[in-house]
């Protein structure tokens, strides 16, 4: 067994055997970890949206079409990129799949260094995706510490107000506001004002 570790995932959904055996072949040659469906039902009923992957779905299939797949991951806020298989008679079908959000399209018989080059190109923005996704849900983890009063007082902070206005605003007083401040710092892991509105505003904080 090797002990390289694969580039990343690709998942092939076509219910054309030889076409799923063929991207299989070309894709394990070059160290990618590849995993084949015959249905977009049998992928959408597998499919784990935690890993960091991209797909690869022909644009016309028996049963449901690469078109309605998309619209369901699309239903699921999938941040999954995708490329479609195309014949010649689809092209106005695949630039609508591109409108929604599908990275490119390849026309059969699709050449493999394009093919390849488009593989790398979604798993950067996959690997992108998912580091956004999860600084983002980092991030909601600090923010759900908050009371909701902390939340008011953040909210102003990040507005630009002073502890006075801040007071003033809310009804309390100054020390409160100022009590409050030094919570949120401490359960946010802010040292400084500056790291607490890259947390607020969504941006990565300092380690």
């Amino acid at each position: 067994m090797s002990l390289i570790p694969k580039k990343g995932n690709v998942y092939v959904v076509d219910d054309d055997e030889a076409v799923r055996d063929s991207l299989q072949w070309l894709l394990e040659g070059k160290d990618y970890r590849v995993k084949c469906f015959d249905s977009a039902e049998s992928f959408l009923s597998r499919y784990d949206p935690r890993e960091v992957a991209c797909l690869i779905a022909d644009i016309r299939m028996d049963g449901m079409s690469g078109l309605e797949l998309q619209d369901r991951l699309l239903e699921r806020r999938s941040p999954l990129p995708v490329v479609f298989i195309t014949g010649h008679g689809d092209v106005p079908m695949a630039v609508q799949t591109m409108k929604k959000g599908a990275m490119d399209f390849i026309e059969k018989p699709f050449k493999e260094d394009e093919l390849l080059a488009l593989v790398e190109r979604m798993l950067d923005q996959a690997r992108d995706a998912f580091s956004s996704h999860q600084e983002a849900a980092s991030r909601d983890a600090l923010l759900s510490r908050l009371t909701t009063r902390e939340a008011q007082v953040l909210e102003r902070i990040v507005a630009g107000r002073l502890n006075k206005q801040i007071a003033d605003d809310l009804g309390i007083s100054i020390k409160t506001v100022e009590a409050h401040r030094a919570n949120i710092m401490e359960k946010l892991n802010a040292n400084t004002v500056a790291d607490l509105l890259k947390i607020a505003l969504g941006a990565p904080a300092k380690a």
